[in-house]
């Protein structure tokens, strides 16, 4: 994970150097060598995911003269993805990004004892529907409630173990194509991780912000905001709150949008934007090799 972009420029590698004596980690070793099973443990895939997307934007940077200010109408991210998004706007500085990241991880896999909270993909059902499923299971008591609007029909639930499992069988029950347990290692983004929200509410507080070169598109209203206090209270309700994605892609196409670049690991959000609205172009930026095609258009 970001080794060749490591292997192939200096920036990159002075990123993933700069992460690693800020964490006091060899977070770079674990990315690069595994086991994988360190890898996935949440307080280092957070930083570790917000490390490729900086590193490879330094890369395009240098390479290709791209500047964030003049290039975009906006950032955006999903989840830690936000943060990142931050990151790139100039709101945080690239160590503070990194520690906030290692503390989410944390705090959120703290919050709710190993074991005892699940998340689940619900394939195939409207946000209503799914709403009112999560309702239904939360009514005993239990923990359910949707913790990502992916793209039409694909939305992620959140909470208690039994909770999400009655809402599993609810969703089958009402005709969902499939639900799906997510191997997650606690139930983000609901209200189970209030104790994560308030460590990062103090953690944010005492962090310096600045206002991003470029809006954000916030996970938990859908909006666009350069104001660093609001961003600051979004980043804590977005711990146990939900994310937009799907309204975060309309607001896009209210800008009049037509392109995206999704920057760093992978092309999952691009999936997501094109099931959403196949009238904006997706570009992907991760590798080498994508950064020798963006050079080249340049």
């Amino acid at each position: 994970m970001g080794k060749e972009l490591a292997d192939n420029f200096a920036i990159a590698k002075d990123v993933f150097a700069e992460i690693d004596d800020t964490l006091n980690q060899h977070l770079t070793r674990i990315m690069f060598d595994g086991p994988e099973d360190d890898l996935t443990a949440t307080e280092n895939a957070q930083p570790a995911i917000m490390a490729v997307s900086i590193a490879a934007l330094r890369v395009l940077e240098a390479e290709t003269g791209f500047n964030l200010k003049s290039a975009a109408a906006c950032v955006a991210g999903h989840s830690l993805g936000e943060y990142s998004a931050l990151a790139a706007a100039g709101t945080f500085s690239l160590a503070d990004t990194a520690r906030l990241l290692k503390l989410r991880g944390q705090s959120m896999q703290q919050a709710v004892p190993q074991g005892q909270g699940s998340m689940a993909a619900i394939i195939g059902l409207e946000m209503a529907q799914v709403e009112a499923i999560t309702t239904e299971a939360s009514a005993g008591g239990e923990v359910c409630e949707v913790a990502n609007d992916n793209s039409p029909g694909q939305v992620v639930i959140s909470g208690s173990k039994a909770g999400v499992e009655l809402a599993m069988n609810l969703a089958k029950d009402a005709g969902a194509k499939r639900a799906l347990e997510l191997n997650v290692s606690a139930p983000f983004h609901c209200s189970l991780m209030a104790p994560a929200a308030e460590i990062m509410r103090q953690a944010l507080a005492e962090t310096t912000m600045n206002a991003p070169a470029v809006p954000l598109i916030a996970n938990v209203t859908a909006a666009i905001t350069s104001d660093p206090e609001a961003i600051r209270n979004q980043l804590v309700e977005q711990v146990t709150g939900r994310v937009r994605w799907c309204e975060s892609v309309a607001a896009m196409d209210n800008l009049n949008i037509a392109r995206t670049i999704e920057i760093g690991e992978g092309k999952v959000l691009s999936g997501l934007i094109k099931r959403i609205n196949r009238d904006i172009e997706t570009i992907n930026v991760g590798t080498p090799e994508d950064i020798s095609v963006m050079a080249s258009a340049a």
